[in-house]
């Protein structure tokens, strides 16, 4: 109680700026590491420029991603979803492959969170513009260097990884997609 009239009273000021930093604390702490081994040859696609994991590096793996909110800062990636694409495997909504042209993304662990926002709609806000895309997949932020996930690393906690035509509907120019600072919301 005696904050309370403190707060709203005496300093609120520092109220508010001791609020922002409490929201701003709520990050999303590395949950491990794995170590990456080589891929057998042939086996780590690099279309749309992915990494692929290299012997004994230490990759840092999230089983959270950063609070959702009505603008939630993330970094756009490219992403192939269909058959032979860098994406891997059919997407884990619907064990499906999905075309390059079709609005759909696959977003880190935490903010795919089990599955609950599969098939779901996203709206993308990036570059002056918006579009609405369909959650599909995961991007694994818990697991990596290994068949499975085409033997890239495990993506970082903040991802949406987006087909071409997601990059498209942006107006993002060619040359310049792969990696881009977005934000994002779940559609009403």
């Amino acid at each position: 109680m005696k904050k309370q009239v403190i707060c709203s009273t005496v300093f609120p000021l520092l109220c508010i700026l001791l609020l922002f930093l409490s929201v701003e604390a709520q990050t999303c702490s590395p949950s491990g590491k794995i170590k990456g081994k080589t891929p057998p040859p042939g086996q780590c696609n690099q279309e749309n420029d992915s990494d692929c994991c290299k012997d004994g590096k230490w990759y840092t793996t999230y089983k959270c991603s950063p609070p959702v909110s009505s603008q939630t800062k993330a970094t756009l990636t490219l992403n192939s979803f269909e058959p032979d694409g860098d994406g891997g495997a059919p997407s884990e909504c619907d064990n499906q492959y999905h075309s390059d042209d079709d609005p759909v993304v696959a977003l880190s662990t935490g903010w795919y969170n089990n599955g609950k926002r599969c098939l779901n709609y996203i709206n993308i806000h990036g570059n002056g513009r918006s579009v609405r895309a369909k959650v599909v997949d995961e991007c694994n932020s818990t697991m990596g260097c290994d068949s499975d996930h085409d033997y890239q690393p495990p993506y970082p906690n903040n991802i949406v990884d987006a087909s071409k035509a997601v990059w498209k509907a942006l107006g993002v120019p060619e040359n310049d997609w792969g990696g881009m600072d977005i934000y994002w919301s779940d559609t009403d």
